[in-house]
């Protein structure tokens, strides 16, 4: 078939991926190709079957036009089937699991090749399908509706990379592969509470529901038998119009709690209703008008009537920490919620006006708990992430934290923030004692998890780091810092692909954080993908010009080799007034890497003194290796040890 060149059609076009095949070669190039070959077979026979013509393959993927969108998803079900069925039996490093994406539109074919903005999309939307999985854009779901035989369910609208507009998306469910909501076993009482409605007509009150969503997430999570899924993952949800079956599938939730917020002065007005996901039939539902100074009452109210729909027995302690929360007064209450909802964000601006919100909202209600807890969270988020001085964040989170815990000692925020300010100051054992009072009082208290789990770490108790990180994904599978740290930690135990794959889809949902980029190159440096790694080093950068960025950027070039180039980088970042103090573990890692020994022991040294936990994980990455055997870092080594104990100490 020829092509006339610069010859215009419709298309629609596909995009194949294999998932992890990169690390799969730099374990065993020979397997790989193996694979590879095997894997190409099979795609080959099912595109000659609908049709479809492959333009060329790219990688280990490959780039297919088909004559209509029908055939193309088709086509990909089918694939999916076969690769399926191709992977039976055999062993896990043998199995290969591919993505593909389609996009339907207007394409250019030019010598052979096709061209255009169609071929964009699709090669944006094959990163976002599953391992496994099929995603297309809304463009092919008008075409194929009630004409393939799969299911069509909406993933919703993305920003995808170097795409002027947002793309609408949805995932194909291949029979045997992604049940559909009817099919998958759901958990009731695993609950999602999604954020609540604001009806009060000022978009300024749109805290005040965040606020109210999050404060009722942590009321219904001190109830152990229920597993009830973390603000961050819930968040994303907001102002999207997805269904209830969807929402329970995407999140393995059984159970979902919606509801609206309307203020008016000091009352409010709340509404909730309960739904199983799998039939979307309502279970519960109930409105409350009250006084804002009633909130508690009618968190804990709310609490008890979920437990109560879905058949779960509270025990006696549980109870009783649902029902002596006392009034509290409307406008330090307030304030409270706009602080939470800042410190949310993370920036050094949302984190430090949070801090302004929880000073006032103490000041008029000196006995509110929440809020001093919430004033310890500010001072330690902003030394965790070196705004402030590390011993200032401990000094001013334990004394916060101390207060919280003196005022309510039932309160989990109260230890857990007193446990994030004990792990800090290198205080790891005792740190686990408040962490594990938190998890007691709140047991889906998923950033409790994830912070022990930091510390168990840091005490050489790797097994149960990692098991806690499994925990608070569980509870939380679209938090960004919970999924990076259990992504190294999948590094760690050398489940590359698996550890990429997340990493991957992070990078993929949150486009424009620092922190997806951040970890992915070094991760991929691990690899061996050093291009790829320098290209996202480079993009944290772009997204903010710290510190941290510059000297991360300035890690992977010295670990890819490029030296010369690393060098300008690390003098650009040790130009910075915060540099030698506050990463010294990280400066003096890079100056290691570019032949700066002394200066980077140096540096070490001063991380040992301002306890950077940054220490515990040098020499994790390939390329700090050889420096461990170095009688400076051995002696650092033995400062270090000082602090960890046996897994059987536990």
């Amino acid at each position: 078939m020829s092509d006339p060149a610069g010859e215009r059609r419709l298309g629609a076009i596909m995009f194949t991926d294999v998932v992890g095949y990169s690390s799969i070669t730099s374990v065993d190039e020979r397997r790989a190709l193996r694979l590879l070959d095997e894997h190409r077979g099979v795609l080959s026979s099912v595109f000659q079957k609908y049709g479809g013509r492959v333009v060329k393959t790219i990688g280990d993927g490959f780039l297919v036009e088909f004559a209509s969108a029908v055939e193309a998803v088709n086509c990909a079900v089918d694939a999916q089937r076969q690769m399926s069925n191709a992977n039976q039996g055999r062993e896990a490093g043998d199995r290969v699991s591919v993505r593909i994406g389609i996009h339907v539109g207007d394409v250019v074919h030019s010598g052979g090749d096709v061209l255009g903005d169609a071929v964009n999309v699709a090669a944006r939307v094959q990163p976002v399908a599953e391992a496994g999985g099929i995603c297309v854009t809304r463009q092919v779901v008008d075409q194929v509706e009630r004409k393939v035989d799969a299911k069509l369910v909406r993933i919703g609208v993305r920003e995808l990379k170097n795409i002027r507009y947002p793309v609408e998306l949805y995932r194909v469910e291949v029979s045997g592969k992604t049940a559909s909501v009817g099919e998958q076993t759901l958990d009731q009482r695993r609950l999602a509470i999604l954020p609540f409605t604001n009806l009060s007509g000022d978009p300024e009150d749109r805290y005040f529901a965040d606020g109210m969503t999050e404060e009722l997430i942590a009321t219904v999570s001190r109830i152990g038998e229920l597993s009830v899924i973390s603000r961050t993952s819930v968040m994303r949800y907001k102002d999207r119009s997805v269904s209830i079956g969807e929402i329970g599938v995407e999140l393995s939730a059984g159970s979902v709690l919606e509801g609206s917020v309307r203020r008016a002065g000091n009352k409010v007005r709340i509404t909730v209703q309960l739904i199983d996901a799998r039939s979307e039939r309502h279970l519960w539902a109930q409105s409350y008008d009250r006084d804002l100074t009633d909130v508690f009452a009618i968190q804990a109210d709310i609490a008890e009537k979920v437990a109560e729909a879905l058949k779960v027995q509270l025990l006696s302690k549980e109870k009783a920490g649902l029902g002596k929360k006392r009034p509290v007064d409307p406008e330090a209450y307030t304030l409270y919620l706009k602080g939470r909802t800042l410190w949310n964000e993370r920036t050094q601006d949302a984190v430090t006006t949070a801090l302004k919100h929880f000073e006032e909202a103490v000041k008029i209600d000196p006995g509110f708990a929440e809020a001093y807890s919430g004033l310890a969270d500010c001072y330690l988020i902003l030394a965790d992430y070196r705004h402030i001085t590390v011993a200032t964040g401990i000094a001013e989170g334990k004394k916060y934290a101390r207060k919280a815990i003196e005022l309510d000692e039932a309160l989990a925020e109260g230890h857990a923030s007193m446990g994030l300010a004990l792990g800090t100051e290198w205080e790891f054992e005792a740190a686990v004692g408040e962490f594990n009072r938190a998890l007691e009082l709140r047991p889906n208290y998923a950033f409790a998890l994830h912070w022990s789990a930091f510390d168990h770490y840091f005490l050489g108790l790797y097994d149960e780091s990692f098991e806690l990180e499994l925990k608070a994904a569980a509870l939380d599978p679209y938090s960004l810092p919970i999924a990076c740290s259990l992504s190294v930690l999948y590094m760690e135990r050398g489940r590359q692909a698996e550890a990429l794959e997340r990493l991957d889809r992070l990078a993929t949902l949150n486009p424009n954080h620092m922190l997806a980029y951040f970890w992915r190159s070094f991760a991929r440096t691990w690899a061996g993908r050093n291009e790829e790694a320098i290209a996202d080093a480079r993009r944290c950068v772009e997204l903010g010009e710290e510190t941290i960025a510059l000297l991360q950027l300035a890690w992977v070039l010295a670990s890819a080799g490029k030296v010369e180039e690393a060098v300008g980088v690390l003098d650009k970042a040790q130009s910075r007034p915060d540099a030698a103090n506050m990463w010294a573990a990280y400066l003096g890692a890079v100056q290691l890497l570019v032949g700066r020994d002394a200066e980077g022991f140096a540096s070490m040294q001063r991380a040992l003194k301002k306890l950077d936990n940054k220490l515990f994980t040098f020499g994790v990455a390939p390329s700090e290796r050889k420096f461990l055997g170095d009688p400076r870092w051995k002696a650092i080594e033995a400062q270090l040890k000082k602090y960890r104990r046996s897994a059987t100490a536990s």
